[in-house]
């Protein structure tokens, strides 16, 4: 896959370096337990689905090749990939999807970046630290929590923030507190639960950081 740093919505792509900070990141909390240790594994089947080679996924992820040949041939024995070497339906990349985890995703990308414009001195920085290390879950109890932190830190630091921050809350908050029909989002959303909500995190915070992309 092509090294192209940019994300843009619509375009399906996911690149390397969104997929190395992601991996990244799980590396470094992997010692806090089998979710963890389950996500990555999901991850990698996503990125065999995307037609990446075995090596550039370790190098990635920061494995030997055959401990990812290993993950790979598990899940091609597993049933979950097709047979013939068909691949599952691709899951889809851009912002604008509804499902429950791709919003929370998003949410937790926003409030990361928040906190790291804040130099850490933001309300939302405590709860963002917990989710990043699986000390606290997604919860409706916490994701409500995280919104109230996020919010304040909006309304009281505007100016310090890049500009999408608050359009991308309003946005996500909308749609969370009108959850899409089950039906539509079981039909439209490919992938767990947890890798969902990884990769809208990664896309969430790239949109942010690249200037002059709406949200």
């Amino acid at each position: 896959m092509a090294g192209n740093e940019d994300t843009h919505e619509g375009s399906g792509a996911l690149t390397e370096g969104q997929a190395e900070r992601m991996l990244a990141g799980m590396n470094e909390v992997i010692r806090a337990g089998e979710e963890m240790r389950k996500l990555r594994a999901e991850m990698i089947k996503l990125f065999v689905d995307l037609g990446w080679t075995q090596d550039r996924i370790a190098e990635l992820a920061d494995m030997s090749q055959p401990a990812v040949s290993k993950q790979v041939a598990k899940y091609r024995t597993s049933g979950e990939h097709k047979a013939g070497g068909d691949r599952l339906p691709s899951m889809e990349l851009h912002l604008d999807q509804r499902d429950q985890p791709w919003l929370e995703g998003r949410l937790w990308g926003v409030a990361e970046v928040v906190s790291e414009t804040l130099d850490d001195s933001a309300h939302c920085t405590n709860y963002v630290n917990a989710l990043g290390r699986g000390k606290k879950r997604f919860t409706p109890q916490n994701v409500d929590e995280l919104r109230r932190l996020l919010e304040a830190d909006l309304r009281e630091h505007q100016a310090q923030l890049p500009g999408g921050c608050r359009g991308a809350y309003d946005e996500i908050s909308r749609r969370l507190d009108v959850p899409a029909k089950a039906k539509a989002t079981a039909t439209a959303a490919t992938g767990s639960a947890s890798v969902r909500r990884a990769i809208a995190h990664e896309i969430q915070r790239d949109r942010l950081g690249n200037s002059g992309l709406s949200t």
